[in-house]
């Protein structure tokens, strides 16, 4: 997942939040009087509902959270681009509105969720987790959403269910970058169900307090806090419960690089670069990477046993 590197802006260096807000909402608005003028029937997706009140986790970090500006415009998101840029310049095309959640397979009682009915039914609390990303960089982002369990309950997984396969959306009209072989699309992850039933493993919705934007994984998207960022998988379309082992779409492409697991593991260096230190987005000096991301009393359990270099 290393692509190219691009300077990365410290805090005093951004633009102030309000700022860019208002900066974005004028540029919205004026492109919508000129489609408005062109198109005149021209009807906009729907937008998101408001999170409401965010109950506090006891969960969260208290460590500094990572800029907005930084969340918003350094992604990994190939299905708009490779570069960390392309997903905020080219997700405008992404309509989360409206959407579907197909949760099937090993269940008892097969399901198809709205988004906007599953927001609504589901306790949404803020999670300020430790993010790390594979490249050795990190951030801290306040995401608001929901225990991945709350969502397994509603759908009762048989006796045979031992994994959880997830798809993003496929459409190239809508992620331009489908149409590059840079990955076998669409964009596969999975976890095993008792590492989706932990905690930890959340379904967000939103960051900042507001829903999420198309290039953070809006609608939905996966965040599970000890595992490197391409395992949270973004714009979820469909969770199937499996007896076996679902194919990722990393370890499809590079399994000698990119494991299953994908467990933040420091002692566990990539084939091109080591994993001991990572660079906190913001910051200057690299730091120690933590085994499990700094999550290890609450998951660690989850491998007793395991050889985590073979399963990595």
């Amino acid at each position: 997942m290393l692509i190219r590197n691009r300077q990365i802006l410290s805090e005093n260096d951004v633009t102030p939040e309000a700022l860019y807000v208002n900066r974005r909402a004028f540029m919205v608005a004026g492109g919508a009087l000129a489609l408005g003028a062109a198109f005149p029937a021209f009807a906009a997706p729907a937008a998101a509902p408001s999170l409401g009140t965010l109950a506090h986790s006891r969960f969260s970090t208290t460590e500094k959270e990572t800029p907005l500006t930084d969340v918003t415009h350094y992604n990994n998101f190939y299905e708009f681009g490779t570069d960390k840029e392309d997903p905020s310049r080219n997700a405008g095309t992404l309509r989360p509105r409206p959407w579907s959640l197909i949760v099937d397979g090993e269940v008892a009682t097969p399901k198809t969720f709205d988004i906007d009915a599953l927001m609504k039914a589901m306790p949404l609390e803020e999670r300020i987790y430790r993010l790390r990303c594979v490249e050795a960089w990190s951030m801290v982002i306040p995401w608001a959403g929901f225990p991945l369990k709350a969502l397994l309950d509603q759908v009762q997984p048989t006796s045979k269910a031992r994994y959880l396969a997830f798809e993003t959306l496929h459409d190239p009209k809508q992620m331009p970058g489908q149409r590059s072989a840079v990955l076998t699309w669409p964009y596969r992850e999975g976890l095993r169900l008792d590492e989706a039933m932990n905690p930890l493993a959340i379904l967000a919705v939103g960051l900042y307090g507001r829903p999420l934007e198309n290039q953070n994984g809006a609608p939905i998207r996966l965040v599970v806090p000890w595992k490197y960022g391409f395992k949270s998988i973004k714009s979820i379309t469909r969770i199937r419960l499996t007896e076996r082992q679902p194919v990722t779409a990393w370890n499809l492409s590079a399994p000698q690089e990119y494991g299953f697991y994908a467990n933040v593991n420091p002692t566990v260096d990539h084939p091109r670069w080591s994993q001991a230190k990572e660079r906190r987005i913001g910051e200057f000096f690299r730091r120690e990477t933590l085994m499990f991301n700094g999550y290890g009393e609450e998951v660690a359990g989850l491998y007793k046993g395991m050889d985590l270099r073979r399963y990595f």
